[in-house]
């Protein structure tokens, strides 16, 4: 069942074992970088759950209704932007085209459909299971709403995802199994991306050392450096030569670039700006461009900001 899953023995290990033994937890936290195999590990694991109550023969099946969501036992919950009285997934907004001005979240109303996913009894299934994507995207309501299923989640199991415990409310992790996923090493790295039609990506140095150990950060970084405008990037590499230079830079990015990519571009910039110049200090500032982005500061004022202390730096 975890054969697609590369580089995490130990998470197969623990998964695996609590099938055989019958002891799944009400909840389990899988906590790790991002794109390093967590929801991969997460569909493996729920086909391995749920196999044990079908024919072998309808084996194939269970897997393909798994891996497009439409097994009635399963709910998988995404993080959304709200816009125009809809909730769209960020593959949603892409494909309509959303401009996206914050990361999306996991909202309170998608946490109440949670509780009456799970208010009916299991179908076609030995039990209910949800799926949390970036748990940590949940606001305090929406954690304090999940917090009373998980006291009383009845016949089911719920896969919280997420970075690292302390992103997630503790009252939260203290009923949650961990589960951890580790970075990959070169070797690994390297036969994941070939294994899964990416092998280009190994030609590109600095997305490599953008993702650090994460397949799925270094396919995600690859395809957004092909969206951004080449001369763009090659300006921003660059510290600007003056201070009207930093405001048409600043002017440019917030035009041009939703949200995600300019989280995306920070990486790139700290990774161009270390290799050019060695300075602690332009990386700590770029760092606070990411908090303030974070923040919902207004993004062209962000980058003024940013552009004219590298200016001053440099």
């Amino acid at each position: 069942m975890f054969s697609p899953l590369i580089g995490q023995k130990h998470a197969i290990e623990l998964l695996t074992q609590a099938v055989k033994q019958n002891r799944v937890p009400p909840a389990y936290l899988f906590v790790g970088a991002e794109g390093v195999g967590r929801s991969l590990a997460a569909r493996c694991f729920i086909e391995l759950l749920f196999s044990v109550s079908v024919e072998p023969q309808e084996i194939p099946i269970l897997h393909n209704r798994i891996r497009q969501g439409n097994h009635p036992a399963l709910l998988w919950v995404q993080p959304t932007y709200q816009y125009q009285g809809q909730r769209l997934t960020a593959t949603e907004a892409a494909e309509k085209g959303v401009k996206r001005k914050a990361p999306p979240v996991i909202r309170l109303e998608q946490i109440r459909e949670i509780t009456q996913f799970l208010s009916r009894p299991p179908l076609e299934a030995p039990r209910n299971v949800v799926v949390l994507e970036q748990a940590e995207t949940m606001a305090e309501a929406a954690a304090n709403a999940l917090l009373k299923t998980l006291e009383e989640p009845g016949q089911a199991t719920l896969i919280l995802i997420a970075p690292a415990p302390e992103s997630v409310l503790p009252t939260l992790v203290s009923r949650c199994q961990r589960i951890p996923f580790y970075r990959l090493d070169a070797a690994s790295l390297a036969q994941v991306l070939t294994k899964t039609g990416h092998g280009e990506i190994l030609q590109h140095p600095q997305v490599l050392n953008i993702a650090s150990g994460s397949p799925g950060s270094a396919i995600a970084s690859y395809q957004q450096l092909q969206t951004i405008d080449n001369s763009l990037l090659q300006q921003a590499t660059k510290i600007p030569t003056s201070y009207r230079n930093a405001l048409e830079l600043a002017e440019k990015i917030n035009k041009n670039l939703d949200t995600e990519a300019q989280l995306w571009l920070i990486d790139y910039l700290q990774q161009s700006y270390w290799q050019q110049f060695k300075q602690p200090k332009i990386i700590e500032q770029l760092e606070k461009t990411r908090k303030n982005l974070l923040s919902y500061a207004q993004p062209r004022l962000v980058w003024e900001c940013t552009f004219l202390a590298l200016f001053r730096i440099c």
